[in-house]
């Protein structure tokens, strides 16, 4: 992606995901410092949402929990399904950008009736139903976002909730911010072989493979929004056990930082089996066609992230596509309407 080139800057999707090296250079961990204790006392956080408000944001900071041995139980999933819990030992995080979206909105008043006190929202806008349904709010600081494929948010979300294992752990993490902000602007303007856009144009199907960490699954969904493909989201070896079955040789996986051991069945069975193309996005090389991305050590799920934004507009516009107006998504998924 380039915005000196009208072909790229005339689109807001670009501009704001452009924007996002700004928002990672200016974020503030200690934002999320007084809240920590509320979170050790209880123990447990459910961390929920819809859409790219809950996967990548959610899903990162429980992957980096679990390697790093954090004592709090992490757990994720959505809204509707999160009221069937019994939440009352937990601090629950509800995520939206608007503010308005009816299943978070619901979650948080039903928290409020059971008198749950550790109801804490995340949004983009201030003065939002949600806001009034929890107890304390945050507000994004990277503002509305004006394509209906959110990008700089989800980045921003990402950082808020991994900053409070940072605080939780007492780490300052604030020097590492500039250094990941070059990686990513690196990540967002490199560029791809023009063969992988064009061989992902002739695809029925954009599959994403990857930990289950939100990077691959988020991608899968901006599959959708930015290039109009079907795609989907294959977690570890999902891709090798049984969905070769439905590929077609035309189709494309991209591997998002491969695990080493896995990547010669990969290429048995997609590459030798199915006849299709298998790309890596990675920081090494690796045995796998690659799009190699800067080394951003604990921080590369962001890079990864934004390597295949870069990825998903030049497929995009290769297809010819607006990428500000899908037909049929919209900003809003399902508003609440009431009070």
């Amino acid at each position: 992606m380039n915005l000196q080139d009208d072909r790229y800057s005339k689109f807001a999707l670009v501009q704001e995901m452009m924007e996002t090296a700004d928002v990672v250079r200016r974020f503030n961990p200690d934002q999320t410092g007084p809240i920590v204790n509320d979170i050790r006392s209880a123990g447990r956080l459910l961390l929920t949402g819809e859409g790219s408000s809950r996967i990548f944001p959610a899903k990162n900071m429980i992957r980096k929990a679990l390697r790093r041995g954090s004592p709090f139980m992490i757990v994720t999933d959505g809204s509707r399904q999160s009221a069937q819990y019994d939440l009352s030992q937990f601090a629950v995080f509800c995520a939206s950008n608007s503010g308005r979206t009816k299943e978070v909105v619901l979650l948080a008043k039903q928290l409020t009736e059971a008198g749950n006190p550790r109801r804490y929202a995340l949004t983009a806008n201030n003065n939002t139903l949600l806001e009034k349904a929890c107890n304390q709010s945050f507000v994004l600081t990277c503002g509305w976002e004006q394509a209906v494929a959110a990008t700089k948010s989800v980045v921003e979300q990402a950082l808020f909730y991994e900053s409070i294992l940072w605080n939780s752990e007492n780490k300052d993490m604030k020097s590492v911010l500039p250094g990941l902000a070059d990686q990513i602007q690196k990540a967002l303007t490199q560029t791809i072989d023009p063969k992988i856009i064009e061989a992902a144009t002739r695809a029925s199907t954009l599959y994403f493979a990857g930990y289950n960490d939100g990077v691959a699954e988020e991608l899968t969904l901006k599959t959708n929004e930015i290039t109009r493909r079907k795609s989907d989201f294959l977690e570890g070896t999902y891709a090798v056990h049984g969905i070769e079955e439905v590929m077609q040789s035309e189709d494309v996986v991209f591997v998002v930082d491969p695990i080493d051991t896995e990547i010669e069945k990969f290429q048995e069975v997609l590459t030798d089996g199915v006849g299709l193309r298998v790309v890596a996005i990675a920081d090494r090389d690796t045995p796998l066609e690659t799009i190699r991305i800067p080394d951003a050590g604990e921080m590369a799920p962001y890079c990864y992230l934004c390597a295949g934004w870069n990825l998903l507009v030049e497929i995009g516009l290769a297809l010819g596509i607006n990428l500000d107006k899908p037909e049929r998504a919209r900003k809003v998924g399902n508003e609440f309407l009431g009070q």
